[in-house]
């Protein structure tokens, strides 16, 4: 049913907002792992409702977006171009998010990263305990829905945390290159940890995939 292989981001990720005349429709990323795979911390049925209808719905409604986009754009309609921003920016940004968050976890994760995430982490942040609860605290004041990052400035060369709401993408929003995101969005924990996100946030940091984190920071350096 699910297929382990994992995609990568360049390979999922088609630019919401690119060529629209020769563009490609979006489709749902196959997860890199089962959906039971991150239990106890995430339970399959959270994974499999998250995965298979919240992110499904988001690439659907891109893609129906995309396609009155180009109607507009074709005939020149620019009052509907910009009403249709607004559902740009929410199922592009979803997508775009999810796409990133499937590959930030693992069943093999947890722990520490190394080498020169580890050392960046350091540097910008005093100690990756540090690092961790600052992250941490800003994933949980989060208001209402939203996101916890960790981004690269790359102006400045160093690591930033960041939160977004909704599903505002953190590259399009704020200019930081997205290196690991943490879902808060309710429907992300709500059926295992209730209403107490501190205690689904505690628990996310024995599935973050250091790795996949680590090639991203290479990539973006």
């Amino acid at each position: 049913m699910l297929s382990r292989a994992a995609r990568s981001a360049s390979r999922t990720l088609v630019p919401a907002l690119g060529s629209l005349g020769s563009r490609q429709k979006h489709s749902l990323p196959d997860l890199p792992y089962d959906y039971g795979a991150l239990e106890p911390h995430i339970s399959a049925q959270i994974m499999q409702l998250h995965h298979s209808k919240h992110h499904a719905t988001y690439v659907n409604n891109l893609n129906a977006v995309e396609e009155k986009y180009l109607e507009a754009l074709e005939k020149g309609d620019v009052t509907t171009q910009v009403a249709l921003q607004p559902g740009l920016k929410f199922n592009g940004g979803g997508h775009i998010n999810h796409s990133i968050f499937w590959t930030n976890l693992s069943p093999k994760g947890g722990g520490e990263p190394k080498g020169e995430l580890l050392e960046a982490i350091k540097r910008d942040f005093g100690s990756f305990d540090k690092f961790k609860e600052k992250l941490t605290a800003v994933s949980v004041g989060v208001q209402g829905s939203g996101w916890g990052w960790l981004g690269f400035n790359k102006e400045q060369g160093r690591l930033q945390i960041a939160a977004c709401s909704n599903q505002d993408p953190l590259q399009g929003t704020t200019g930081l290159i997205p290196l690991l995101g943490i879902d808060v969005w309710e429907h992300a924990y709500y059926l295992q940890y209730k209403n107490v996100r501190p205690d689904y946030l505690k628990a996310i940091w024995n599935v973050i995939n250091w790795e996949n984190v680590t090639e991203r920071y290479m990539a973006c350096k």
